[in-house]
């Protein structure tokens, strides 16, 4: 099974069941450099609480991450 990844708002962390996902707490989140946003990632059925959320494999997430709103600009 290949590893799956969504894009929450850190106000539905409070939603995140970690049993759920591959992270083990809040702690354990990478959140963007505004705080306003945070990843899950998850491996074969998508959690419940994720539904509606947009799905990327890990080489979009990873273009994403790479971007301006989650890497600091040196």
């Amino acid at each position: 099974m290949s590893r799956k990844y969504c894009i929450i708002d850190s106000s539905d962390v409070e939603n995140v069941n970690f049993d759920q996902v591959l992270e083990t707490s809040a702690e354990t989140l990478r959140f963007s450099i505004d705080g306003s946003l945070t990843t899950v990632k998850y491996e074969g059925a998508k959690p419940r609480f994720l539904y509606g959320k947009d799905t990327y494999t890990h080489s979009q997430i990873l273009t994403i991450l790479s971007g301006e709103d989650w890497t600091p600009s040196e």
